[in-house]
């Protein structure tokens, strides 16, 4: 009977613990990506204002020196990130592919132009200078049109800054719910040991001798929950660099290594700050409010 006692408790210890060290970890590891999309913010941004492409169609008399030399200034001109040359032909296989049919055929004509698509740097994509950049093409002789989705500009640029804003609000709310989240798990798995915190209370412990072991094995779990977010977070990093690797996430190792020093002290810290008030309550706490 001792013995089965003694193993319906180790069990019960066991239960206790694992789930204190997944609510952290899970916790912890949310709050890793939160934390990622913080310093990365900026990065997503200029990933998808670098999308936009801006087109610039050539008339059909241009020559091909003109044609050379504007994409030579391309390659100097530093608001141009990829400038990519689409003769008009490429461009009629390309739209009967979209369209399953061949229109050229059908017209007995190509009606299509050549053209240049040019993708921008993200600092140079907002309304006004993309604006500006375009003018400045279409004064040239040889070029028929410039063509950019001027409504989709705007409505990027205004979204960055709230799309940011937001991000920084939810990682502060989330915090929050994190320590609230993690300091239940950790006052739950003491509130089972409360009969022994008084027990050891009334046979002349003192307070700190009584918190000290609590607080040693709540911060190891503390830290093993911390251990297991950072390698699910790592894991998670690694399949996002290999998915988007335009986004460089590996290239400014300081924020990265900051974001994980700080989801480790984390986890340390609410671990310790949670068992020194969740036992503290308990030890002041009268011997007929246990119940």
């Amino acid at each position: 009977m001792a013995q089965y006692i003694e193993r319906y408790q180790r069990r019960r210890l066991i239960t206790s613990y694992f789930s204190v060290v997944l609510s952290i970890s899970l916790v912890l590891f949310l709050m890793g990506i939160l934390g990622l999309l913080v310093f990365n913010a900026k990065k997503l941004a200029d990933h998808f204002k670098e999308q936009i492409t801006l087109t610039i169609f050539l008339k059909d008399d241009a020559k091909e020196i003109e044609v050379n030399q504007l994409q030579k200034s391309f390659a100097l001109a530093d608001y141009v990130k990829s400038a990519r040359y689409i003769p008009k032909e490429e461009a009629a296989e390309e739209y009967s592919e979209d369209i399953g049919e061949n229109f050229v055929e059908f017209l007995g004509f190509n009606p299509l132009k050549n053209a240049i698509d040019l993708n921008l740097q993200a600092d140079f994509v907002s309304p006004v200078q993309i604006e500006e950049i375009a003018n400045t093409i279409s004064t040239k002789t040889y070029v028929d049109e410039v063509s950019y989705d001027k409504p989709l500009i705007e409505l990027l640029n205004s979204n960055v800054s709230r799309l940011s804003l937001w991000i920084l609000v939810a990682s502060a709310i989330f915090t929050l719910i994190s320590v609230l989240l993690i300091n239940s798990s950790i006052r739950l798995s003491i509130y089972s040991k409360r009969f022994i915190i008084k027990t050891m209370q009334m046979v002349g412990a003192t307070k700190k001798f009584i918190r000290k072991p609590f607080i040693v094995t709540n911060v190891k779990l503390g830290m093993l929950g911390a251990l297991l977010a950072l390698i699910a977070l790592s894991v998670t990093l690694f399949y996002l660099d290999q998915s988007f690797p335009e986004l460089q996430l590996f290239d400014d190792a300081i924020p990265l290594l900051v974001l994980f020093a700080a989801i480790f002290g984390l986890g340390i810290a609410i671990s310790y700050i949670s068992t020194h008030y969740a036992t503290q309550r308990f030890l002041n706490l009268r011997t007929d409010r246990l119940y």
